[in-house]
């Protein structure tokens, strides 16, 4: 279904391999980071058009956080290949994003289709959003840098909090539904 909340998540992916483009062919780091927190700036305006129009959909539901994780991994990716994030920085949330997929994967094989979305959680996307963003653009402009590091440390505090808070919503509902089955 194409609505424009929809559009809006289909232009914002269509974005990511400018960006890749930009950080690792280009070689333009400051754009690309201007690139990736525009991408990220407009995470809300789906969701909020999709609610504000009532055009919220099976597939939006999908294609928005979708939109995210993909931005986000790019950003993580290619921030390591090229050096612009620190090592260990990025490997954070390449471990976590994996155990937070592995749960998903869990949950969905138990025949949960998804998981309530914290705002913790879309706080903690945001941030670190904002802090891949800038990690780009402190390339070439070192205040930058003071910027990605004041929200990337509290970014992956609350994303691994947020990730303990869907590991126990996962246990739960697992439980409840092997509960539900036994009765």
């Amino acid at each position: 279904m194409l609505t424009l909340p929809n559009l809006i998540s289909l232009i914002r992916l269509a974005l990511v391999p400018v960006f890749l483009w930009l950080v690792i062919g280009a070689d333009e780091p400051v754009w690309g980071g201007l690139l990736l927190g525009i991408i990220g700036s407009t995470d809300w305006i789906d969701g909020y058009l999709a609610r504000r129009l009532n055009q919220v959909s099976d597939v939006g539901k999908i294609l928005d956080p979708l939109a995210d994780r993909i931005a986000v991994a790019a950003g993580v990716i290619a921030g390591l290949v090229t050096g612009y994030l620190p090592a260990w920085f990025a490997w954070l949330l390449i471990i976590r994003e994996a155990l937070v997929a592995i749960g998903a994967a869990v949950v969905a094989l138990r025949g949960h289709t998804s998981l309530s979305v914290r705002k913790m959680g879309k706080l903690a996307t945001l941030l670190l959003y904002t802090a891949v963003a800038w990690f780009f653009i402190g390339a070439s402009w070192s205040p930058g840098l003071i910027i990605a590091w004041g929200s990337g440390i509290p970014g992956v505090i609350l994303y691994y909090v947020v990730a303990v808070q869907y590991a126990r919503d996962a246990a739960a509902a697992i439980s409840e539904r092997g509960r539900a089955s036994n009765a």
